[in-house]
């Protein structure tokens, strides 16, 4: 169903910045979760089942690199459009997302336009499931 709302995990151990980005989503139909852990990615994966994955790379606990690969490894997200939203933008970085298993590099600040194809690409995910 092209509108059916989709449900993304928003993790940033920004609170401030997770809950804004969670309202914006929620603005545009979605359904949201948020935490702000490194080690609480894959619980939440676990129990939400997202559709897509905001994962800052530089959290406590363990950086979004070691958490996308551990949701990766426990194929908890098969399906699932993973994205790393951080302030790391270089090739490098790039580079190690993609090792890491993200899908998409997005660089804060993140514009709303960049945000919506990403929610574009995971409904064409789903479809193509």
């Amino acid at each position: 169903m092209e509108n059916a709302p989709l449900q993304v995990l928003v993790v940033d151990d920004n609170v401030d910045a997770a809950e804004v980005l969670a309202m914006l989503l929620e603005s545009f139909g979605h359904h949201t979760a948020t935490v702000h852990d490194g080690l609480e990615v894959v619980e939440a994966a676990r129990h939400f089942r997202p559709d897509v994955i905001l994962l800052d790379v530089g959290l406590p606990g363990i950086n979004g690199y070691q958490a996308a690969a551990l949701l990766r490894e426990e194929a908890l997200v098969g399906h699932t459009l993973m994205v790393a939203v951080t302030g790391w933008g270089s090739d490098a970085h790039r580079r190690a997302s993609h090792e890491a298993g993200f899908d998409v590099h997005l660089t804060k600040p993140v514009e709303a336009e960049a945000l919506l194809e990403v929610l574009a690409k995971a409904r064409r995910r789903g479809a193509d499931d």
